[in-house]
């Protein structure tokens, strides 16, 4: 077994950085199902990018590497306390080197490992078979999309939706209102895998094991296989889109799997994934620990293909109604009372990083550095220090923003911040407050990590650094960074246009199918 940590380290490098063959092919359909001069094409555009980018530096794909879990097979008699203790050692060696960012956090003090390890992480699942050799599994399941997994207990009552009861049509409409609840801040277009049965923890479980599947396997439970048909093509006709920006492309993977419940107890679990659906696998030898093959196909296989970013920018750009304009910091807010939902804009000079642990700071504190005019962007980005001892970017796109809603307003108006960078939204309270004080929304590609890490020329300094990596306030020199306007300062929000359009059409699905 004297390479299996240093197979276990070229697994999470490959998941990492290399999108698989087979999640790259549905990717590739769903950009030929989308109209490139949309904001939907725009963005499947900058994904496409994103994902070459990411295995040319062998850097991540997205820059929330999320919490690695492991599924590992072993043959009977193998010790399995070794090989925990060499999947651990290979953990923290990939995020020294930037192929995992610090996500280990202590939940009582907040206080970051920065190493990946502690009490629960990494996860590791030990099963023995009866085969020969090892079957080492890894899924790097980021928190945004990790947010929006949900469970629902039958009989329910499901808005939009009516009633749901304990029957394959009942399981139906949880399926679909997953989808819908997840919106945009699960980095869609994205895949979901759904436990039927089991308790709450066993149905989770049996849900994220599901997005170990082949993306293009059938299920051999035929009403199962009917099941994630359906949901597959009428989840598409909700209009949420490539990161919730309206489309044709809502979800690219549907994987149900069913196990034996108490009868007092019915749950339907969703694990939803983002688009960037990195998982892979290898089989080892039982004796060396060297890869012998690749579970899944390798992205090297199936380049993307796609136009260049510039070129899509410039055919949404070109349509009528929507603008590019450059910004550069500090904004003035005259400069953005003359945005409105739909403007590409394209940020240059300095730009400020913020998470949950600032922005909570940032209610009681003050700013280490002037924010009036500010661009303050949600990420929590991963950086890596050189011999010479400066930082560099090398993954960094955007967080879920919501998250930031009891705070974000508040912020806006001490500050004076004038653009505040995210994915996925924010909700009324922020929305009234880019209204009253002059300020806008803009949405990044959630999951663009490489694309954006590119805009980054420098690292100008850095502030908290006693929050960890991702939640430090970065304050980056920014060229080129482009984003679009989805919250204006005139109450316009695209992202409520989105949802209250796709809970109508939702609604259309409130009748019986399976009987």
């Amino acid at each position: 077994m004297q390479h299996f940590e240093e197979s276990v380290y070229k697994l999470i490098v490959e998941t990492s950085t290399n999108l698989p063959g087979d999640v790259r092919k549905v990717i590739q359909a769903a950009q030929e199902a989308e109209d490139r001069a949309t904001r939907a094409g725009l963005s499947l555009s900058t994904i496409a990018t994103n994902i070459e980018m990411a295995e040319c530096n062998v850097s991540p794909i997205c820059q929330d590497t999320g919490m690695p879990t492991f599924v590992v097979h072993t043959p009977v008699g193998a010790n399995q306390i070794v090989m925990k203790k060499l999947i651990r050692s290979a953990i923290a060696r990939a995020t020294k080197d930037g192929k995992l960012r610090t996500n280990s956090v202590d939940s009582l003090t907040g206080a970051n490992t920065g190493d990946n390890l502690g009490p629960g992480t990494p996860v590791i699942h030990f099963e023995q078979w009866e085969n020969d050799d090892i079957d080492i599994r890894l899924i790097l399941k980021g928190g945004g999309c990790e947010n929006k997994n949900i469970q629902y207990s039958l009989p329910t009552e499901l808005e939009g939706l009516g009633k749901a009861g304990r029957d394959l049509d009942g399981i139906r409409k949880c399926i679909m209102h997953a989808v819908y609840q997840a919106q945009g801040q699960g980095c869609s277009a994205g895949f979901i895998g759904v436990g039927i049965g089991g308790d709450r923890t066993t149905g989770y479980e049996l849900a994220k094991q599901q997005l170990f599947r082949p993306v293009d396997d059938a299920n051999d439970i035929p009403e199962l296989a009917q099941l994630e048909d359906y949901v597959l093509e009428h989840a598409n006709k909700l209009g949420i889109g490539t990161m919730g920006f309206g489309g044709n492309v809502t979800l690219l993977g549907c994987k149900v799997g069913v196990m034996n419940r108490l009868p007092a107890s019915f749950f339907v679990s969703v694990a939803y994934n983002c688009w960037a659906y990195r998982r892979q696998g290898a089989l080892l030898n039982a004796e060396t620990g060297e890869i012998n093959s690749w579970i899944y196909p390798s992205g090297s296989d199936t380049p993307m293909k796609h136009a260049g970013a510039d070129e899509a920018a410039a055919a949404v750009s070109a349509q009528a109604e929507r603008r590019e304009v450059v910004l550069n910091t500090p904004i003035t807010e005259e400069q953005i009372r003359s945005l409105k939902v739909g403007d590409v804009v394209i940020i240059n000079g300095e730009m400020h990083t913020g998470r949950d642990a600032l922005h909570k700071h940032l209610m009681d504190h003050d700013a280490p550095v002037d924010l009036n005019g500010a661009a303050i962007y949600h990420c929590g980005p991963v950086m890596l220090k050189d011999e010479a001892g400066q930082w560099h970017v090398k993954a960094a796109g955007p967080t879920t923003s919501i998250r930031e809603e009891p705070y974000q307003g508040d912020i806006i108006k001490k500050f004076g911040i004038r653009a505040v960078i995210g994915k996925g939204g924010m909700g009324p309270k922020t929305l009234k407050a880019l209204q009253e004080h002059g300020a806008v929304y803009l949405n990044a590609i959630g999951g663009a990590a490489q694309y954006y890490a590119e805009c980054f020329k420098n690292v100008n300094g850095v502030d908290f650094m006693e929050f960890g990596i991702p939640e430090a306030m970065w304050h980056l020199q920014t060229e080129g960074f482009a984003a679009i306007v989805t919250m204006d300062s005139h109450g316009n929000s695209l992202h409520a246009d989105v949802d209250k359009d796709s809970f109508a059409k939702l609604a259309e699905f409130k009748e019986p199918v399976f009987k």
